[in-house]
């Protein structure tokens, strides 16, 4: 952490507001994949109307990203990044104020519109704070903050579900994720706009400029890259709780166990792959975490595995599936222009979110056929190759100064 060190008082405040902020984010997106199996047999659903509910706020956050990737770079990633957790904390708790699919499929919707826009300003803001050499391991450990919000769903979700009736646990699980509101003030009092935007802020230009000939390859390369990483991981993600109840018959609190495994493989993953981003490049990092996701998807879903077994491979499955992400924030920064960052990153990280989204409803539909840990093997493994592809066809960009132009 010596990096660490080096940094300034105001781009560590900045540092552990986006961090929080994106930890909070990964909480209320999660918590609804723990409650899966307690609302498909509170509402009767079916494994394909779940996956849609997952997916209706994964599809919304592409628009939800890019219009806040364009509105920061209007009036600014602090202000953008406050109103998206406002938003997204409003709409996980009304959440649980639902009462069928159909209404719950609007809030979710709803919900993902914000939780698009959180990623696409929050990282730009730490990507334009911190220096070149420093930026892989910053928006890397940004991004790691996940993992604890993933944690913190886990243990609110098993804990309501283990001490209410089924009926009231999952409407408290979803009203718990209002918090997220708090950190606004924190944002309002401690963090500032990054001078680099600042000075930029004067030039006018056309948020279509990220379709102009000069910067098509990039935005259509870079939204393939995001829908690989992202449609493996929800392919896996959405589904786990479920897989492990219902294929590996494992109880509430047992598969909590098994997720606080993979979580912390997870936080681990974020943190290495942060530092690899800056030391073997962008490009390499992406494909060695892709390869490795390959392979430990593969043995997890489809090897006949002890629960003693699964539960050691959990680490290394969390550490692949979520680290390849902790690159992502500091290549696009460093792909676009300042005056159109926030656009360019947010329209391809979200953009390509959206349409990795499909994959938690297509796992479900699958699932109808064939068993469920085979369909969330098939669909992750095409999202990585798509990754693969993407990143051998962008620039390396490491090591990139940011300029106001």
């Amino acid at each position: 952490m010596i990096w660490y060190r080096a940094l300034t008082p105001g781009e560590r405040r900045t540092l552990w507001s986006c961090f929080a902020g994106w930890a909070l984010d990964g909480m209320d997106v999660q918590i609804y994949t723990f409650l899966i199996p307690t609302l498909t047999a509170l509402w009767g659903m079916s494994k394909g109307e779940a996956g849609l509910l997952a997916t209706s706020a994964l599809v919304l956050s592409a628009f939800g990203g890019w219009i806040a990737g364009m509105l920061a770079d209007r009036i600014g990633r602090v202000r953008m990044l406050q109103i998206s957790i406002l938003w997204f904390a409003a709409f996980t708790a009304l959440s649980g104020l639902t009462g069928s699919f159909d209404q719950l499929l609007v809030v979710r919707g709803l919900q993902g519109l914000g939780f698009g826009g959180e990623w696409a300003a929050g990282s730009v803001l730490i990507g334009e704070v911190v220096a070149a050499r420093y930026r892989g391991r910053a928006v890397g450990l940004v991004q790691a903050g996940w993992a604890p919000g993933w944690a913190l769903a886990a243990i609110v979700s098993s804990t309501a579900l283990a001490c209410l009736p089924p009926a009231i646990a999952w409407r408290a699980v979803f009203f718990a994720g209002v918090t997220p509101a708090l950190l606004v003030f924190a944002l309002r009092r401690f963090v500032s706009e990054p001078e680099i935007f600042v000075a930029a802020r004067a030039t006018k230009t056309n948020p279509l400029a990220v379709f102009s000939p000069a910067l098509i390859r990039t935005t259509v390369l870079g939204a393939l890259l995001s829908a690989g990483a992202n449609g493996g991981y929800y392919a896996i993600t959405t589904w786990l709780p479920t897989f492990l109840r219902q294929e590996r018959g494992l109880t509430v609190f047992g598969s909590t166990g098994y997720l606080i495994v993979i979580i912390a493989g997870s936080f681990a993953g974020y943190i290495a792959s942060a530092h690899l981003t800056d030391a073997i490049g962008r490009r390499r990092n992406f494909l060695l975490f892709a390869a490795a996701n390959v392979l430990t998807v593969a043995v997890y879903t489809e090897a006949p595995l002890s629960d003693a077994a699964m539960l050691v491979l959990g680490f290394p499955l969390g550490f692949f599936a979520s680290g390849i992400f902790s690159g992502m924030g500091a290549f696009f920064t460093e792909l676009f222009p300042t005056p159109v960052r926030g656009t360019g990153q947010g329209f391809c990280y979200n953009f390509g979110r959206g349409l990795g989204a499909f994959n938690p409803a297509l796992v479900g539909a699958l699932a109808a056929v064939v068993p469920l840990g085979r369909a969330i093997g098939i669909f992750a493994l095409a999202a990585y190759a798509l990754l693969g592809i993407a990143a051998l066809l962008l620039p390396e960009t490491r090591g990139k100064a940011l300029t106001a132009q």
